[in-house]
């Protein structure tokens, strides 16, 4: 046996360990291991999505895998899904952070008491094994007053998609969704932060305290839900006007609870909006274009919003009259949805007149949902009205209507029961 000849033999002997391990697992026998043939690239996305428990835990499955949990882009989690005991929260996340080379992909600290660790989670922050971090969450246990986030969070500002988060003076290229859900920040600090949103298509601003008036212009934002504060917030912290001034793409206006604001809504250019509401009497003043309405009532239809499918309104009484002015508004409607408010009673005056038709019941209104429907005299009068729709398909007796959902949804969903 030549040289040449020893050397191919003693490479198969060492290969064959490994062959044995792709085909079974690690173990010894059993069925092929499919996953391990996967490339190191597609195994580091697959534990990156594990919780970082059982990301950890994937270093025992083979030699093969060994390597992979300290290359893939790092999940931690400091809470329960890390330990089952409390105290090792702290020392397990402190341990993982110095045997990881990063990136970081998340960080969480759901219900995190800080106490006196701000340094050490200052400390985390800082590790090398977070460098490129995308998404970072925090949410302080409510049981006593927490520090505000420590500001080596803010090295992650050009790599952030998802913040919890964020100071007004801060750039996020890469955000796409933002929530801010009951916290205090001023109108400044909102106009700041989305002026630095270069990329941002979904907006949510549900019952925070500071904002007034809100003014958006967006080449990028698809969808907004928003609500005002509390009632018991104070008549200082309530949300009084949002203006969409210039947003080509947005597609979906949602206000949340229009009880709690704002109570001045204006559309002045959103040239591709598909999905309008809940409005309802509580918003004071509406405007779309030169089309303005006061408490639902219209005081003028000049300006036609053709783009628009998807209409939510909460009618008085039912107010059918009302109900026919947005339908001239909002001439392509293809799926209506009224709720019923019972506070007011309201006399409908107006005849449908086939000689001055309305184009959303001749030739597009296909789906009406009915909510609170209980079959009072306004309730038939209402719905025998609308049979007038032409190609009316579908009318149903709905439920009330999620709205954040419909933030990441293209239509509202289907009704309860016909």
């Amino acid at each position: 046996m030549g040289a040449g000849d020893a050397r191919a033999d003693s490479t198969r002997l060492e290969e064959e360990p490994r062959r044995r391990e792709l085909h079974h697992g690690g173990d010894g026998g059993g069925a092929p291991d499919l996953i391990s043939r996967l490339s190191d690239e597609v195994l580091g996305d697959i534990i990156t999505l594990l919780p970082t428990r059982d990301g950890v835990r994937t270093q025992a499955v083979s030699r093969r895998w060994r390597p992979l949990w300290r290359a893939a882009p790092l999940n931690l989690q400091v809470g329960y899904g890390l330990s089952s005991q409390h105290t090792n929260h702290a020392n397990l996340a402190t341990k993982i952070l110095a045997g990881h080379d990063g990136p970081g992909r998340c960080f969480t600290m759901p219900g995190f008491r800080l106490r006196n660790r701000l340094a050490m989670v200052d400390a985390w922050l800082r590790s090398r094994a977070l460098t490129g971090l995308q998404e970072i969450n925090f949410s302080y246990s409510k049981q006593q007053q927490q520090p505000p986030m420590p500001p080596s969070a803010l090295r992650f500002a050009a790599t952030l998609r998802f913040p919890n988060e964020v100071a007004p003076s801060l750039k996020f290229p890469h955000l796409k969704e933002l929530s801010l859900v009951e916290v205090t920040i001023s109108e400044d600090a909102v106009h700041g932060l989305l002026s630095g949103c270069y990329v941002l298509e979904i907006l949510l601003l549900e019952r925070n305290v500071g904002i007034g008036r809100l003014r958006i212009s967006s080449p990028t934002l698809r969808s907004i839900g928003f609500s005002g504060p509390w009632a018991w917030e104070g008549s200082e912290a309530k949300f009084q006007e949002l203006v969409v001034e210039e947003a080509p793409r947005l597609e979906r206006l949602l206000p949340l609870y229009p009880n709690l604001g704002p109570a001045t809504i204006r559309v002045m250019r959103a040239p591709k909006l598909e999905t309008v509401g809940l409005l309802s009497a509580a918003i004071s003043k509406l405007e779309f274009g030169t089309t303005a309405f006061q408490e639902m009532i219209a005081l003028s239809l000049t300006t036609s919003m053709a783009t628009v499918r998807v209409l939510a309104l909460e009618s008085l009484g039912p107010n059918l009259d009302s109900v026919l002015d947005f339908l001239k508004c909002f001439p392509c409607v293809e799926k209506l949805y009224i709720t019923l408010n019972r506070l007011k009673t309201v006399k409908n005056a107006r005849i449908y007149n086939p000689l001055d038709p309305i184009e959303c019941l001749e030739l597009h209104l296909k789906k009406v949902v009915v909510n609170d429907y209980r079959g009072m005299r306004p309730d038939v009068d209402f719905a025998f009205f609308i049979l007038n729709a032409k190609v009316l398909k579908d009318m149903y007796r709905g439920e009330s209507i999620p709205h954040a959902a419909l933030l990441l949804s293209p239509s509202f969903p289907a009704a309860a029961s016909p």
